[in-house]
């Protein structure tokens, strides 16, 4: 068996801790410099050409600037649209890089010590427990997108394994299968576990604003809103404190 050092292929834990913890960074900055256009926005542009239709009606000279604004709306939606979607691929792709910099420092905590200097040779990598390789498998369903046997997995996991050092982030990755599924329901339960179970967490901040989402899917604005304020309550340091606190001006204009 070739050592590391001479295939060049194998790579410690705790440098692909490192390496993945970099790229959650750059992606997570990426994210900072592409929203452009708020909602919030949107809808005030929306209203002002909603008060110009109805003064157009006795009010000719009114026509032109209402084209103008209605042009201006729909460019800023198509702005939005395409921000969106931009942000949802980066956010799933910072989701991705942190739970693999979470992964791979969980391997090098179980990793053998290096053998001491002038030994035979390195010690063999520590063997993957079974609790990790079902996290493993899971996780590897939810990046596929299979979300089927995302729900599967992950619910065996939690079963097997509630214990966990990995539960809370079980529990938040299988509410998000449900919330994909469109069973808004299942997903609102199972933010509330997580937000309620691990308040330290790190996703608890993330759980609350996506019970608000799931919320709203689900049309208890309501509810919503207390979710959402929670979040602003709660953890006003996070980075969904922010959006939060977006979606309560937009429930509020509405």
């Amino acid at each position: 068996m070739k050592r590391e050092h001479e295939t060049g292929v194998c790579e410690r834990p705790e440098r692909r801790w490192h390496r993945a913890g970099v790229r959650a960074a750059l992606v997570a900055l990426a994210i900072g410099s592409v929203a452009c256009a708020t909602p919030a926005e949107l809808r005030k542009l929306q209203n002002r050409v909603t008060d110009l239709e109805r003064g157009g009606a006795t009010a000719n000279p009114n026509a032109a600037r209402v084209a103008d604004v209605a042009a201006e709306v729909e460019s800023l939606q198509r702005d939005l649209d395409e921000v969106n979607g931009r942000l949802e691929v980066m956010e799933r792709e910072v989701q991705i890089a942190l739970e693999e910099a979470r992964m791979a420092r969980h391997e090098a905590n179980l990793a053998p010590a290096p053998p001491a200097p002038g030994g035979e040779g390195e010690a063999p990598e520590a063997p993957v427990s079974g609790e990790v390789q079902a996290y493993r498998d899971a996780y590897g369903k939810w990046r596929e997108e299979d979300h089927a046997a995302c729900v599967d997995l992950f619910g065996k996991f939690l079963q097997t394994y509630p214990a966990s050092d990995h539960a809370g982030d079980a529990t938040y990755w299988l509410a998000d299968c449900y919330f994909k599924q469109g069973n808004y329901s299942a997903a609102v339960l199972r933010f509330d576990d997580v937000a309620r179970q691990y308040p330290t967490g790190n996703k608890a901040p993330d759980a609350l604003y996506r019970q608000g989402e799931a919320l709203l899917r689900m049309g208890h604005g309501t509810a919503a809103g207390n979710a959402f304020e929670k979040v602003l309550r709660d953890y006003p340091e996070s980075a969904r404190a922010k959006e939060a606190k977006r979606q309560l001006e937009l429930l509020g204009a509405g």
